[in-house]
């Protein structure tokens, strides 16, 4: 068993669609911090309404990619995440996979319960943990349910909700500009100022090091908007469906191998 350092916390959060048939890089990159002999992965298909096919065709791919000891996670109910075989199941583990599907069911499902605590504990302990698609969403402390995909940005469309927390100050959003998402990050940014927008496409992951900065991999992009220095925006619940105004935002837009410093809020290479 392998596990880092308790002070060093370690994410990859995948926008989606990640290659899983080519060259498999990131997923190469999330067997990588792993002992592939010693070492447990746990695929976490909570958030899945197939779990036990989306299980399945993880399993297979992470065991054509070396991995010896790996556990499948699979939570119905409430119910589920109190069990203790469940919570057995994750025990000593060095790496969590979220897969894809619908984000509300894994808080919904797992908030408040003794797996909720076993992860929050595992986080700190030093377990890496990796979400895609769904999966990438919830591990911020506020994420996006729903919104309108490609089109313009309205002033209150947006549900959000709180996530798992893992990295705080962040709204994460995935599929981005295949999906047409940008406006309704920027929705998300004018209603939490405070938050950074972190909007990551297709087979693009961000590898977050102690939650003070990333590293882009990925044949996509990563987009990065800091509302801080808004100083206007007509974001309020009177007339939702009107269009949002926002002035003064900052966007970045980084490829790979560039970096984010979450400290100062600055991109920068090597």
């Amino acid at each position: 068993m392998t596990l880092k350092k308790k002070s060093e916390k370690n994410l990859i959060i995948i926008g989606g669609a990640e290659d899983k048939t080519g060259e498999k890089k990131i997923l190469k990159e999330v067997c990588s911090r792993l002992d592939k002999q010693e070492d447990i992965l746990v695929i976490a298909t909570i958030a899945s309404e197939i779990p036990e096919e989306l299980g399945d065709e993880y399993k297979k791919i992470f065991q054509e990619l070396g991995i010896k000891n790996i556990r499948i996670l699979t939570i119905r109910s409430r119910k589920d995440a109190f069990d203790v075989n469940n919570l057995e199941l994750i025990e000593n583990i060095a790496l969590m996979f979220f897969t894809g599907g619908d984000q509300l069911r894994i808080t919904s499902l797992v908030g408040g319960t003794p797996l909720y605590s076993k992860i929050q504990e595992l986080y700190e302990g030093g377990c890496t943990f990796v979400g895609t698609s769904a999966g990438a969403s919830v591990m911020s402390d506020t994420m996006i349910i729903t919104g309108p995909d490609e089109e313009s940005p309205k002033k209150c469309t947006l549900k959000m909700a709180p996530g798992l927390g893992l990295i705080k100050g962040v709204i994460i959003d995935q599929h981005f500009a295949q999906r047409g998402r940008i406006g309704r990050l920027l929705v998300g940014i004018a209603e939490n100022p405070q938050s950074l927008g972190i909007g990551i496409d297709e087979d693009t992951a961000i590898m977050v090091k102690d939650n003070d900065e990333f590293t882009v991999m990925g044949s996509g992009a990563v987009y990065v908007i800091d509302g801080s220095g808004i100083t206007y925006t007509n974001v309020s619940e009177q007339y939702p469906e009107e269009i949002l105004s926002i002035f003064g935002v900052k966007l970045h837009v980084l490829k790979y191998g560039n970096k984010f410093n979450f400290i100062n809020k600055k991109p920068y290479n090597n």
